[in-house]
């Protein structure tokens, strides 16, 4: 995000989010009976809250100040759109201009191609208060957007990182806490048993590091200017929130936009997919026969194409003897990492696959994908998986469907990046689709239906 109001805007969100979870928690720990109904009812009104958040944000004092000082004539309007649609022409054969508040949209053909035209604009407007944008419009055709200090010329203050530094404890802590609970131990009698917990806390702290990290190189690669990880901690459930870092500015084109947004899924993989397969080797094989009653305790094998494989290849004819799993930590850790993975690659909004399928196939495209996959997740949530529904909710009011556009939304992606978007849409595939029951035997994985 550009400005510290809309960070703190989104953070506020989030809280409003996260406040039922952490008072149904603390009331819990009381000994206060809680009913299901009133917990839903709770996350209702807060997603009513957010949704207002979302709606009704005010206008920058700065924004109000800049409306009241805008004094120009007409004829200055005019000469002004005029002049800057001349320093387009040499890339842009303009058959309409319009002003759009601060904004001059100019359509036509391009006469060159569009990294051509996007550089000569740039260079054409470089010691100028005004940004240039190569986008596509509703029909797909391209328009350049010139706006008067869209991304300000002002010099930023560097952040401090002492905040992303304490988050990172105290989400280790948080993590560390839930996993010795996992193991039965309570660390706030207990504290010298804390060991007992960093398997589960270490392990998801590189897979989340990892994905962060992933985007955070790669955006400094293009030039982008980010932020550090910033990690949410939460003394209850998962340990965390996950983490998430702030774009300070837009990507440059779509072949940037792919590259953030693929970097982090892979990079988490990278460590989520030896977790796991480590960690299966300490886990514990439900006995078929205690299967129906052990579900609880357990994950199914059969849960995700991807599980299954990575399952029979760590535990070998082990699996035979039952289709059920008692994860270690770090195997539990790294299911988890593979579990966030997925759902970031969902092809939704401001997600990191709504930001690879905004680069694979456009803006327009890219929002209908959004809107399919967001229907598609919500009925797997109401249908298949219940815990799902608060990962739903989060997706439909943090990301949307919509991503943002980078500076030059009129290039194209190369073969190689276009080869990567397919495999990473085939892993979505991998991670999210249970197995089909034809494909146990295949498998020689215990088939709990048969």
């Amino acid at each position: 995000m550009e400005h510290k109001h809309d960070f703190g805007h989104t953070l506020l969100m989030v809280l409003v989010c996260v406040l039922p979870l952490v008072l149904f928690f603390v009331l819990a720990l009381s000994g206060v009976a809680i009913s299901p109904l009133f917990f839903f009812l709770f996350l209702i009104i807060c997603c009513a809250v957010m949704f207002l958040f979302m709606g009704g944000v005010p206008m920058r004092e700065e924004d109000e100040e800049v409306s009241k000082e805008d004094t120009s004539t007409p004829q200055e309007d005019s000469n002004l759109m005029t002049t800057l649609a001349h320093s387009a022409s040499d890339v842009m054969w303009i058959t309409n201009q319009e002003r759009v508040e601060d904004s001059l949209v100019l359509r036509g053909k391009l006469l060159v191609d569009s990294d051509t035209a996007y550089e000569t604009l740039q260079r054409h407007f470089a010691n100028t208060d005004t940004s240039a944008y190569l986008q596509e419009d509703e029909a797909g055709k391209p328009i350049i957007v010139l706006k008067s200090g869209a991304l300000g010329k002002h010099e930023e203050k560097k952040p401090s990182p002492w905040l992303n530094i304490v988050l990172f404890l105290l989400t280790l802590g948080t993590t560390t806490w839930v996993g010795a609970a996992y193991q039965g131990i309570n660390l706030w009698n207990e504290p010298w048993r804390f060991a007992a917990g960093l398997p589960y806390a270490l392990g998801l702290m590189i897979i989340l590091g990892a994905h962060e990290l992933g985007h955070y190189f790669t955006a400094r690669a293009h030039n982008m200017k980010v932020t550090l990880p910033y990690f949410i901690p939460v003394p209850f459930a998962l340990g965390t929130f996950g983490a998430f870092i702030q774009m300070k500015s837009p990507s440059k084109d779509r072949r940037a936009l792919f590259d953030v947004g693929i970097a982090g899924p892979l990079a988490g993989l990278v460590f989520a997919i030896p977790a796991l397969l480590i960690g299966l080797q300490y886990s514990t094989v439900l006995p078929a026969a205690n299967a129906a009653t052990m579900m609880q305790k357990g994950s199914d094998v059969g849960s995700s194409l991807l599980f299954a494989l990575l399952a029979k290849l760590s535990l070998g004819d082990r699996l035979i003897e039952g289709h059920n799993i008692l994860m270690s930590p770090l195997a539990f850790a790294g299911w988890l990492g593979i579990l966030v993975t997925a759902l970031n690659l969902l092809p939704i909004g401001q997600l990191d696959g709504g930001h690879v399928a905004h680069a694979l196939f456009g803006r327009r495209k890219a929002e209908v994908i959004g809107i399919v996959a967001l229907f598609a997740l919500f009925l797997l949530a109401l249908f298949v998986w219940s815990g799902l529904l608060i990962w739903a909710i989060i997706v439909f009011f943090i990301a949307g469907i919509k991503s943002p556009p980078p500076l030059n939304d009129f290039s194209k992606l190369d073969s190689r990046r276009a080869v990567l978007g397919a495999f990473a849409l085939v892993l979505l595939f991998l991670m999210l689709t249970p197995v089909p029951h034809a494909f146990y035997n295949a498998l020689g994985i215990y088939c709990p239906y048969a």
